[in-house]
């Protein structure tokens, strides 16, 4: 996918607002076509709850902000732009069966943050070397550089709790219905949500999720 750039140069680049159709939808259910993209991942199970998780998001954190910061370090790669590092997203699902929002202990998963296009595999390590070297505490070795295709999908805004998504996903349910398509949400393409608030600084009611399903059309 080929980046948009800001037309002032001293402005960063904020894939939020450039590519408002994958990261501000409406609260109404639409159709998407999902460009493959650069992404930092690490993958885990169980509740978010737990340390598992918590940890593997100290871990893309702290390897994207150190690609983002390699421009102090005289390290900075070819194609480097300033930019604003884009929102945390999860990929969720089971082993077998339909994603249950109940059965959280169930739960299989993957963090990831998206990467711009000049963080190629030698940048990654770099960065894996340095998070090494200043954050010993952290197991870089979980995360991995991967290219995600997406493809074709129906995504909404969900404002409101994390455990009140159900009620958007009805919505995307229906226009699924309606619309002659087929939910393909499972084991191999993912019930997956951005997260564009953080929960220790905004109300519950008032967080912004993007949902997204994959799906493909009747028939295919």
């Amino acid at each position: 996918m080929t980046q948009k750039r800001c037309g002032k140069t001293a402005q960063k680049f904020d894939f939020k607002k450039e590519y408002k159709e994958l990261y501000l939808p409406k609260n109404k259910p639409a159709l998407i076509d999902v460009p493959p993209m650069n992404f930092i991942m690490i993958d885990g199970a169980g509740d978010p709850e737990h340390e598992e998780y918590r940890n593997s998001i100290e871990i893309l954190y702290a390897l994207a902000f150190t690609i983002k910061m390699s421009k102090t370090s005289g390290k900075q790669p070819q194609g480097y732009y300033e930019y604003v590092v884009p929102p945390l997203e999860g990929l969720w699902w089971v082993s077998d069966g339909a994603f249950s929002f109940e059965e959280r202990d169930k739960w299989l998963w993957t963090s990831m943050i998206r990467q711009p296009e000049f963080v190629t595999p030698e940048v990654f390590a770099w960065a894996c070397e340095e998070c090494r070297r200043k954050k010993p505490g952290l197991d870089v070795s979980k995360a991995r550089l991967e290219i995600f295709t997406e493809g074709l999908c129906v995504q909404i805004m969900h404002t409101g709790p994390y455990a009140e998504e159900p009620r958007s996903i009805a919505l995307m349910d229906g226009f699924i219905a309606e619309n002659g398509l087929v939910d393909q949400t499972g084991s191999t393409r993912k019930h997956h949500e951005i997260y564009l608030s953080d929960p220790r600084r905004t109300a519950p009611e008032k967080l912004k999720t993007v949902l997204r399903h994959p799906v493909a059309y009747a028939g295919e």
